[in-house]
């Protein structure tokens, strides 16, 4: 039976990650935007909760916790309640250090874990995106071929968070067997991060795009080793995706439905008009349908099960629905919503995002 109940260690990480988000990273969400950067106090402070040495086993100095996709999608949902921009931040360096513990080899491990569980916030990252019209994460157009004992690797990619303090890429490319992914040490020859991008939202992580012209890298940096699919990755990412944008859309809900308590027209709170009413009803529902969609391809991820369909599913209709919900948001402010006093127009300027970012989080 699917039994979707926190356990009481997840019940107390989410209220503490909760009380992070509204505390600290929601009151630096509109400042972070303005100024396109996350504050280092704050990523400080959220490397001190150990986010992301949390999963690192302790043989390699991390905590040990057992890897859970659905515990990082509570995770994600109540991060990116406070700020999508921020949380993408933050959490970069899992794109590196959870496809590591999830399918690295021991000598891949070794090497390339330690170094995110010191006491300092060190990023990693990841270059999944294409930036052509039909990418399509299950046949890039990146390709790794083997030469000898190497493999070389041609392509372009782009949203790639932090890559310019990035110590390794985990760079997927397309092989003979299907999609895999390389651990590519920052510097190597032939990898090439270029400007940064401007974005419409999500302003707060600095991504960049990345092009990798002849990218050489030893046989033993496949991650997993030989003929091992990035499958399981991609699903990761996806569930990660719905789980963040579950946070957006209840952000943008709870924000319009106090407003329109505390909104009066002709003497009453608008949140008693019929369509109003209606509308932040179907939000709360389709939040709801959002997270259970989530939840569902995290539990089959965590129980080896096969979740490709359950993760694109529940991609795809948060995706939908967070900007939707978004948009319903701003209309219950009315002109109010359009005004950047209120962060009803950043979630919406985040939320458009989500149709495009594959590969920015996992869990």
């Amino acid at each position: 039976m699917v039994n979707f109940e926190p356990t009481d260690e997840q019940r107390l990480l989410q209220q503490t990650l909760a009380a992070f988000s509204r505390e600290t990273i929601r009151p630096q969400a509109r400042p972070a935007d303005e100024a396109d950067a996350v504050p280092d106090a704050l990523v400080s402070a959220s490397w001190a909760l150990g986010l992301v040495s949390d999963t690192v086993p302790e043989r390699h100095g991390g905590h040990g916790s057992p890897r859970s996709a659905l515990t990082g999608a509570l995770m994600l949902e109540e991060l990116a309640y406070g700020s999508l921009g921020i949380t993408l931040h933050l959490l970069a360096p899992r794109l590196a250090t959870i496809p590591l513990v999830a399918l690295g080899t021991e000598a891949q491990q070794a090497r390339w874990l330690p170094r995110f569980a010191g006491d300092r916030f060190v990023a990693g990252t990841a270059a999944l995106v294409e930036p052509r019209w039909d990418f399509d994460p299950t046949n890039l157009s990146t390709r790794a071929e083997r030469a000898g004992s190497d493999w070389v690797i041609e392509g372009h990619k782009t949203f790639v968070p932090l890559a310019t303090e990035a110590e390794v890429f985990l760079v997927y490319a397309q092989t003979a067997e299907g999609p895999g992914a390389f651990l590519v040490e920052a510097g190597t020859a032939g990898l090439q991060v270029e400007e940064r991008e401007k974005t419409m939202g999500i302003k707060a992580l600095a991504t960049y795009a990345l092009r990798l012209d002849g990218v050489r890298v030893p046989a033993a940096n496949r991650l997993g080793g030989e003929a091992t699919s990035a499958q399981p990755l991609i699903d990761a990412a996806r569930v990660a995706s719905a789980a963040a944008a579950v946070g957006v859309a209840r952000a943008a809900f709870d924000y319009a439905r106090e407003y329109a308590k505390e909104r009066k027209a002709f003497g009453v709170a608008i949140a008693r008009k019929q369509a109003i009413a209606f509308m932040l009803s179907n939000m709360a529902i389709e939040i709801d349908a959002m997270r259970l969609l989530a939840w569902e391809a995290a539990w089959r991820l965590d129980r080896g099960l096969p979740a490709t369909r359950e993760a694109w599913l529940a991609r795809q209709y948060a995706a939908d629905q967070t900007l939707r919900i978004c948009d319903n948001a701003l209309q219950v402010l009315g002109g109010h919503g359009y005004i950047r006093d209120h962060l009803v127009e950043l979630f919406l300027r985040d939320a458009r995002g989500f149709a495009a970012i594959d590969g920015l989080a996992i869990v």
